[in-house]
């Protein structure tokens, strides 16, 4: 379905003069901010340590009251409602995941729906439905507890107790934070895939503006007390930064940032001629003699990709697939970044890395052609859209010298 398509199950957000005031601070922790978001968009808040912004977050499910201001949701002034009715129609996910420990993966996911007084039987369902979402078997994960669980798989479960009772807004704190890079790029394409299937409202608080880039509809960038240095699209941010501290902020190399604006969903992904573990050695011989090419894509019984094959490889392998072949070091999803992909690209030999699904299971391929050509265009509409603005630029300063000298003649001042 196209997204034009998709039904936006988000809601507005608005804040009015927003601050809070701690007892004995000089100066507001948050003062008097304002913004709007749209239904079904994602808004990244991001700046230095202490400046607020997750303050701010919690202010919208009034984890933390706030001293004055105002916050609407879908037109509802949520200031003076009552705040635990409030959060059970606001998902929330923080870096730890927040799960209880003495809990299974699905009564923790139960947590909310059942507190809202779902039945049983939609319960047993909605949990299995977040469970598939979130990339994990509902078979293998149910009856688990948080300690049997990696950190990356406690994320998820936290993302999927989040949205379990199908809130309008979901409120993310640095939830990758804790992981290690490669869990944190996976789990922010999971959550850009959930974004492209649910159009929730999300508002994200990071400290890393790459995951804003990567992650965001529009990024604001706070200064101190949350002060709104810019509020706008990525590419906004990173071709024309308002000031200093947003350039200070952006950092260097915007232009490989960039990299991070584009999926591999949206460039070419090639096929390759794939096998499984059980076709027989003279199949396999077979097809790489039909295909005419030299390599072969090995995947295993879940159909996920599992060891490049060479001709070389199979003449070796004696009638078995056990030691033959190279194992696959990386894949990218088809919500990955250009930018994870060529890094990727960049530590094969041969140049190429696999693309897959939700569980993981064989997509396509992206190869380093296609990637520099992406970067090369990139790089190019970069370069364009520079000319553009500088041509803007001249065109002004020539049309305010013009109406100087006009309002010089005007006045008399001509010799």
């Amino acid at each position: 379905m196209a997204d034009s398509q998709r039904a936006v199950t988000g809601a507005t957000i608005e804040l009015d003069d927003l601050t809070k005031r701690y007892p004995g601070s000089r100066q507001p922790a948050v003062d008097s901010v304002n913004m709007e978001i749209a239904a079904g968009e994602t808004v990244i808040l991001v700046g230095p340590s202490g400046c607020g912004k997750s303050t701010t977050l919690r202010m919208i499910n009034r984890l933390i009251e706030p001293s004055s201001g105002r916050i609407r949701i879908d037109g509802e002034d949520v200031t003076d409602i009552d705040p635990v009715r409030l959060r059970r129609r606001i998902g929330y996910a923080i870096q730890s995941s927040g799960l209880f420990p003495h809990m299974t993966v699905a009564e923790n996911i139960a947590q909310v729906p059942k507190m809202t007084g779902w039945p049983k039987a939609r319960i047993k369902e909605r949990v299995e439905e977040m469970l598939d979402l979130v990339g994990l078997d509902p078979r293998e994960f149910h009856a688990r507890y948080p300690r049997q669980l990696s950190g990356g798989q406690q994320q998820r479960v936290g993302v999927a107790r989040a949205l379990a009772a199908d809130p309008p807004v979901l409120l993310m704190d640095e939830p990758f934070g804790a992981v290690d890079p490669i869990t944190r790029d996976h789990l922010q394409d999971e959550l850009i895939r959930l974004q492209h299937e649910l159009h929730k409202t999300i508002v994200f608080v990071t400290h890393d503006f790459d995951e804003a880039i990567k992650l965001g509809d529009r990024i604001a960038v706070l200064r101190e007390q949350s002060h709104i240095a810019q509020f706008d699209t990525p590419e906004a941010i990173l071709t024309n930064p308002s000031d200093d501290f947003v350039s200070g902020f952006v950092g260097a190399g915007a232009a490989l940032k960039r990299l991070n604006l584009t999926r591999v969903r949206d460039v070419g992904i090639e096929d390759v001629p794939t096998v499984t573990m059980d076709d027989p050695l003279q199949e396999i011989f077979n097809k790489l003699r039909e295909r005419g090419g030299n390599e072969l894509l090995l995947l295993d019984r879940q159909r996920r990709p599992y060891k490049w094959l060479r001709r070389g490889d199979l003449m070796r392998a004696k009638g078995s697939l056990a030691r033959a072949g190279t194992l696959v070091s990386h894949h990218v999803t088809r919500d990955a970044t250009l930018r994870d992909a060529l890094e990727a690209v960049l530590t094969d030999s041969a140049g190429r890395v696999p693309v897959t699904g939700r569980r993981g299971e064989y997509v396509g391929v992206v190869d380093m052609e296609t990637l520099l050509n992406s970067v090369h265009e990139l790089l190019e509409a970069d370069r364009m859209a520079a000319l553009e603005h500088r041509h803007d630029l001249e065109e002004s300063r020539a049309h305010q010298t013009q109406e100087q000298l006009e309002s010089g003649f005007a006045g008399g001042d001509q010799p």
